[in-house]
């Protein structure tokens, strides 16, 4: 398999997609979606999937990273109309992780955009101050500076009760994840969409997504620093694995 880069976009392209993931990624890894996530991405492929990785770059206005981002993306649809699909009519599946799921969120609450449904992966609205190292103590020592992201996490909330449009989603949240949101996202979906939002609790944290393979190779003689590294290694593998199960079948 190989990437290819299209109009701003990282593309796999299977001969025959049964379907097209957009996916975004977290604030800080969403530069490079197709290294920093590319063991879910690529397996998703492997499944019939066309993957389209956005990337973006994070700034205070959330807003305008969705609307650049509906517009790259865009751009890799007629791409694909062109290349690909031709006629046919394939259904498009958002994807996000942490930040990406707030991304997707603004897109279908902000455009009028078609989507057979959207997963919504370790959900993160936090303010700025949260977010951002060392903008909380900056804050301590200049009280009068008053900095948050556009639409605050209240106003995203706000904007998802009110004009969020696509009805089917699924939400993952992890166990040990230690920032994730995805319960106060879970009660604004089903209080819009009742009976087409289902949340799943897997193993794992909120790096999972972007674990990739572990290619550990023992000496001649197996060590107990062998042992350890099979250990973690079936550790990822097992995480991973479960959360792409579980995309999977929701996708089904």
């Amino acid at each position: 398999m190989e990437w290819r880069e299209v109009a701003g976009n990282w593309l796999l392209v299977p001969s025959n997609p049964v379907g097209i993931i957009h996916f975004l990624g977290g604030a800080f890894v969403a530069a490079a979606p197709s290294v920093t996530y590319g063991w879910l991405l690529e397996n998703l492929y492997q499944q019939g999937y066309a993957i389209v990785a956005t990337p973006f770059i994070n700034t205070f206005d959330h807003g305008a990273i969705a609307t650049e981002v509906l517009t790259t993306f865009d751009q890799a649809m007629i791409y694909l109309r062109r290349q690909v699909i031709g006629d046919r009519h394939l259904p498009i599946y958002g994807m996000g992780h942490s930040m990406g799921c707030k991304v997707h969120l603004l897109i279908a609450s902000l455009y009028n955009v078609e989507r057979a449904g959207n997963i919504l992966i370790s959900f993160n609205n936090y303010p700025a101050r949260k977010s951002i190292p060392l903008l909380e103590q900056f804050v301590q020592f200049a009280p009068d500076f008053d900095i948050e992201f556009t639409p605050s996490p209240g106003q995203t909330l706000e904007l998802v009760r009110r004009r969020y449009t696509i009805g089917h989603n699924l939400l993952i949240k992890f166990r040990k994840d230690t920032i994730d949101q995805t319960y106060d996202l879970s009660d604004v979906l089903h209080q819009r969409f009742p009976q087409l939002t289902a949340i799943k609790i897997l193993k794992g944290t909120h790096t999972t997504p972007i674990a990739q393979d572990v290619r550990w190779q023992s000496g001649r003689s197996f060590t107990p620093f062998d042992a350890l590294g099979q250990f973690v290694k079936q550790e990822f593998y097992r995480d991973l694995g479960q959360l792409k199960q579980t995309v999977v079948q929701w996708l089904r």
